[in-house]
C-alpha cells in the first residue's frame, strides 16, 4: 500500500483505517451500555471521576512513550480548564444522569445531536460558516427526527423528560465547547496530544472536587460496575482518542468523524441486545431522521477533481488540526 522507499506513519500502522474506524464505533457505542452498568453501582459523579482518571492514565501513557510534554503558558491552561469542563466533566456527568432514568440506546441517539448543535451554534459565533439552503434543511430535518425519538405527537408519553433533556443538554455541550476551543486554542504550537492529556487531566481534577461534595464513599465495589467504569475510561475515553486522532491523521477530520453516525446505531443494538432495553417503532425510525440531517448539515460541495480523503501526511503534524464540526470525539 506504501510507495517504495517510503516511512510514512501510515506503512507502520498494524490496522487498516478501516478496521480502526470499526473498533472506535464499537467503543464509542458501548460507551453507553459501560455508563448505564457503572450507574447501577456507583453515583454517575463517581462513574464520570473513573472514566476520566482511566482515560488520562492511558493518554498519559502515550505521552510518555512519545516522550510528549505538558502545554506550557497561563492562558492556555486557562483555555484547557473550561474546554475540559465543556467538553469532558459536563457531558459526561450529565450522560451518566441521564441513564439513571432513561435506556442507553436514548442517550446514545441523543448524542447524535450534537452536529446538529453544531451545526446551529456555528452559523452564529463563528463567522466562517455561511449557512446554505442544504446545511440549513439538514438542520431541520435533524431536529424533526428528535421529534420522532421523543414521540412528540403522544406528548412524551412515557419518556423521562428529565433525563432526557439532560442528554440532549450534555450532547449540546460538546459543540460549544469546539467552538470554545477553535477560538481560543487552534493554531497552538503544542501538540494535540500534549493538550488533550492536559484536558483531561483538569478535567479529572474538577471531578475530584466535586465528587467528595455530593457523594459518599461507596460502600462496595461490585466487579460489573468496577469492569464497567475501567472500560468506559480505558476504552471509550483513552483508547477512543488515540484511534480518533490516529485516523484524523491518516484520512482527514471529514471521513473520521462519520463514526458519529454509526455510533448510535451500536447504542441501540447493544442497550437492546444485552439490557433488555425495550425499543418502539419511533425510536429507530427518528434516530435514522436525525443521521439524516445531521449527515446533511455537515456536507459540502465538492470542487471538481477535489479528492474524497484526505492524503496521508509524510509526518505527523504536531501542531493542533482543527477541530471536525461533530463532536463525536468525547462520547
Amino acid at each position: 500500500m506504501s510507495s517504495s522507499g517510503t516511512s510514512s506513519p501510515a506503512a507502520r500502522r498494524v490496522l487498516d483505517w478501516r478496521l480502526r474506524f470499526g473498533l472506535l464505533s464499537l467503543v464509542w457505542g458501548f460507551s453507553f451500555l459501560f455508563m448505564k452498568v457503572g450507574t447501577e453501582g456507583f453515583a454517575p459523579f463517581q462513574v464520570t471521576l473513573g472514566r476520566l482518571a482511566f482515560g488520562t492514565a492511558v493518554v498519559a501513557a502515550a505521552m510518555a512513550v512519545k516522550r510528549e510534554r505538558l502545554p506550557r503558558g497561563a492562558w492556555t491552561w486557562v483555555h484547557l480548564t473550561v474546554a475540559g469542563f465543556l467538553l469532558n466533566a459536563l457531558p459526561f456527568s450529565l450522560f451518566a444522569f441521564s441513564e439513571l432514568t432513561i435506556p442507553s440506546s436514548l442517550a446514545g441517539i441523543c448524542n447524535a445531536t450534537s452536529p446538529l448543535w453544531g451545526m446551529a451554534l456555528s452559523l452564529v459565533a463563528l463567522s466562517e460558516d455561511r449557512p446554505t439552503r442544504r446545511r440549513v434543511a439538514g438542520l431541520g430535518i435533524g431536529f424533526l427526527g428528535v421529534l420522532t425519538v421523543l414521540g412528540v405527537w403522544q406528548g412524551f408519553d412515557g419518556l423521562d423528560v428529565t433525563g432526557t433533556a439532560l442528554a440532549l443538554l450534555a450532547s449540546l455541550s460538546y459543540p460549544v465547547g469546539w467552538i470554545y476551543v477553535r477560538r481560543t486554542l487552534a493554531g497552538s504550537s503544542h501538540s494535540h496530544l500534549s493538550l488533550t492529556g492536559a484536558q483531561l487531566g483538569l478535567a479529572t481534577l474538577q471531578l475530584a472536587v466535586v465528587t467528595p461534595l455530593f457523594t459518599s464513599v461507596p460502600t462496595g465495589f461490585p466487579v460489573l460496575p468496577v469492569l464497567s467504569v475501567a472500560a468506559l475510561g480505558v476504552l471509550g475515553t483513552g483508547l477512543a482518542f488515540l484511534i480518533q486522532y490516529d485516523l484524523v491523521a491518516e484520512v482527514g477530520p471529514t471521513t473520521a468523524q462519520m463514526v458519529t453516525y454509526f455510533t448510535p446505531v451500536i447504542a441501540t443494538a447493544a442497550g437492546v441486545a444485552l439490557l433488555g432495553e425495550s425499543l418502539s417503532w419511533s425510536t429507530p425510525v427518528g434516530a435514522v431522521v436525525v443521521l439524516a440531517g445531521a449527515a446533511l448539515t455537515q456536507s459540502r460541495p465538492r470542487a471538481a477533481g477535489t479528492p474524497t480523503v484526505t492524503p496521508v501526511p509524510e509526518r505527523e503534524d504536531t501542531r493542533l488540526p482543527e477541530r471536525p464540526r461533530t463532536t463525536a470525539s468525547q462520547t
